[in-house]
């Protein structure tokens, strides 16, 4: 399986950081962002990474390369113009060759399993596979609401109707999807990927929640960034954990 890191924002509420340097390589605890994640999918044997490009997007290359330091091979889908997460996913459709692909946030530091969740999407033969989080304001993020045998029924109140008691979740940016649900996403056209998963929920698809219980930190606000770097400088997150080497094959 390969992994897609999504990379292309603007980081518009962390400016005026984000005039100068993109989001992915601000640095938590003297690293860049994007490195913490690809550190952690090759911790979990992934080898091929796609990474897609808009905002300051040279500087990403310059600093990450061909991935080789990393023990990575890295593609790159430039976007001439910012394609949000369903137009950035569609243009870089190619470089799956068909199979699911593993979708991070560029901007997230999170401690996950991968191995455990990429199995989690293939015995359950899911369309799509959504890391959830329990949170108290899951609705101020956009309430993810789950049914029974860990099914989505609605995302932002849009999916299913259903009297049936369900269970509220937050998305924490890290999701699993067939190529298959990208075939109604225009090309070249800003979209969220959201509004396909919506659409195979409508369809009846097994679109699934698995609950993320490890470390998640959204470095989307000046205040997300200092508390990521006080959770690093804490020892709540560590580096050096994601230098271990495992050669899973995904």
């Amino acid at each position: 399986m390969k992994a897609m890191i999504l990379a292309a924002g603007l980081g518009t509420r962390l400016r005026p950081l984000t005039n100068a340097i993109p989001k992915p390589l601000l640095p938590v605890g003297g690293t860049p962002l994007i490195v913490w994640n690809l550190l952690l999918l090759k911790r979990h044997g992934f080898h091929d990474v796609v990474i897609n490009l808009h905002h300051l997007g040279p500087m990403i290359e310059q600093a990450v390369g061909n991935g080789s330091q990393f023990g990575l091979r890295i593609i790159y889908s430039r976007e001439p113009m910012i394609l949000g997460t369903g137009g950035g996913i569609k243009e870089a459709e190619p470089y799956f060759s068909g199979e699911p692909v593993l979708v991070l946030n560029g901007d997230t530091l999170v401690e996950l399993d991968l191995g455990a969740l990429c199995a989690f999407h293939r015995t359950r033969l899911a369309a799509a596979t959504l890391v959830l989080r329990e949170d108290p304001e899951a609705a101020r993020w956009g309430l993810v609401e789950v049914g029974a045998d860990e099914r989505i029924v609605r995302i932002t109140g849009k999916g299913l109707a259903s009297a049936s008691p369900t269970t509220p979740r937050m998305f924490a940016g890290i999701h699993i999807l067939n190529p298959r649900l990208l075939r109604d996403v225009p090309k070249g056209v800003a979209s969220s990927i959201i509004d396909s998963y919506v659409a195979a929920i409508e369809r009846g698809e097994a679109v699934l929640g698995y609950d993320l219980r490890g470390y998640w930190s959204d470095i989307g606000t000046a205040e997300g960034y200092a508390q990521a770097e006080h959770d690093a400088r804490a020892g709540l997150i560590r580096l050096e954990d994601r230098r271990l080497t495992g050669d899973r094959t995904l």
